[in-house]
């Protein structure tokens, strides 16, 4: 008598609505840029709570607002639009299990294509966003939208997801926002501005661009303070002898 399986990926959800959805995704990584664009999305545009995700693999970590526990991957509908959001980052080891378990749960939605979104640092001030897809075709879409990086390689969980649409034959997307190794709603606002012209969502990604500002501002002051504090080196003649 074999063993039961183990259920790796657990999904309490309503079914997609229709056939032939996007689906956007977005994972912390560099800069936040996938999680906070699409946070923002879903919280602006008043998108449907549908569903969470929970996982064996996943930290053990329960976010909260305001004393209520929130699911830290969460599904959202509006429209022909799916986003899939997650607070909680998605180590390397797993990202095959967690993408796998993500396209075989969309598989009988018959979904039109997917588009991860995601940070690439680099050391421009720019906020410029790249873009990447699984066929020559796909990149038709978006070759007027971004810049096309013409070689390189992409890492994490939104690499998982693309070469699992690649594989599966679903067109795929990545939109890669230029950042720092901090959050930064201003390339978020980016990528956004791009998702805005695929899909003609009608956004204003101004208050993410204003949120920007203000932890921009708290960076400094908080790298002013600690300038402040650091004790000068004493000079080697200064210095105590010992012995």
């Amino acid at each position: 008598m074999s063993p039961e399986p183990v259920i790796e990926m657990k999904v309490f959800s309503k079914p997609v609505s229709g056939e032939g959805s996007s689906v956007l995704m977005g994972f912390p990584g560099s800069g936040l840029v996938g999680s906070i664009a699409l946070q923002y999305l879903v919280d602006q545009m008043e998108f449907e709570l549908i569903g969470v995700m929970t996982s064996k693999y996943f930290p053990p970590l329960a976010m909260m607002n305001k004393g209520v526990i929130n699911v830290p991957f969460r599904l959202y509908e509006k429209g022909k639009l799916v986003v899939v959001v997650a607070d909680i980052p998605i180590h390397a080891m797993i990202c095959y299990e967690i993408s796998n378990g993500i396209m075989d749960w969309l598989k009988p939605f018959n979904i039109l294509e997917v588009v991860t979104i995601a940070g690439i640092v680099t050391n421009e001030p720019e906020k410029r966003v790249f873009g990447v897809s699984t066929t020559d075709e796909d990149l038709e879409k978006i070759k007027d939208l971004t810049i096309i990086l013409p070689v390189g390689s992409i890492s994490g969980i939104a690499s998982s997801i693309l070469i699992e649409c690649k594989v599966r034959g679903i067109p795929a997307y990545g939109l890669l926002g230029e950042t720092i190794n901090a959050p930064d709603p201003r390339a978020s606002a980016a990528t956004l501005e791009v998702l805005k012209k695929m899909y003609e969502i009608d956004l204003d990604t101004q208050p993410l661009i204003e949120q920007a500002e203000e932890i921009e501002s708290a960076m400094h002051k908080i790298a002013e303070e600690v300038q402040q504090s650091e004790a000068p080196v004493p000079k080697r003649e200064n210095l105590p002898m010992y012995g």
